[in-house]
């Protein structure tokens, strides 16, 4: 039987910038019980007073706060060293039967510059390439034959070291991703290992992204 509490719930699950916001208390329940009313008397069948729906909001917010939040603020205090790295290139290119073969060729050219900044990652259709511009030249010359879709420059990096609990915890990166976003930070690649993730970002966004990681830490 639907009740209100659950049917305001399965709302605001399905919001999660509401969710979140929700959880920290910055919202007016009065006024989103108010906006939220006519799709909970739609969900329900019959008219809902605005203070149940307010009473609803208030013992989800106070539940999401300790099942949620305090458990994804409690991984994100043990954040480990966070690295930063400028002048990146990103290349796409789309992938072909030759792409992997050239793509040792480059390996081979990084692996003669070890002070360089290199990462890849491979989805269905493309390949994707991250380089210090000090190997521009080279990535184009050994892709040369390969068709390149997207090539941006002026990025850098930031590499974030996660706990090993990490992986158990859900909403960490949604998480870290909803303040990046809230702080307006496009994020160009999100490259990750089990307990790293790399983001990319505009170097004239760099420093206030890493002001928003950092600040993670002490919440």
């Amino acid at each position: 039987m639907k009740t209100i509490s659950s049917v305001v719930e399965h709302y605001i699950k399905k919001k999660p910038f509401l969710q979140t916001a929700l959880a920290q208390g910055i919202i007016n329940l009065t006024s989103l019980s108010r906006q939220v009313r006519p799709e909970i008397e739609a969900q329900l069948g019959k008219e809902v007073r605005n203070g149940a729906i307010v009473m609803a909001l208030k013992r989800l917010s106070d539940d999401l706060e300790f099942r949620a939040t305090h458990r994804i603020v409690k991984v994100l205090k043990n954040i480990g060293e966070i690295t930063v790295r400028s002048s990146l290139t990103d290349f796409t290119f789309l992938v072909s039967e030759t792409i992997l073969s050239n793509q040792g060729r480059l390996l081979e050219a990084v692996n003669r510059n070890k002070d360089v900044f290199y990462t890849s990652s491979r989805g269905v259709n493309e390949l994707n390439i991250v380089v210090s511009n000090s190997l521009d030249a080279v990535v184009e010359d050994v892709f040369s034959a390969e068709r390149l879709t997207q090539k941006a420059e002026n990025l850098a990096s930031i590499t974030v070291k996660l706990p090993a609990e990490n992986v158990s915890v859900p909403g960490i990166y949604y998480f870290i991703f909803q303040r990046l976003a809230w702080e307006g930070i496009v994020l160009y690649e999100v490259i990750s290992t089990t307990n790293e993730f790399t983001i990319l970002v505009d170097e004239e966004q760099v420093d206030n992204a890493f002001t928003v990681i950092k600040d993670l830490k002490s919440l």
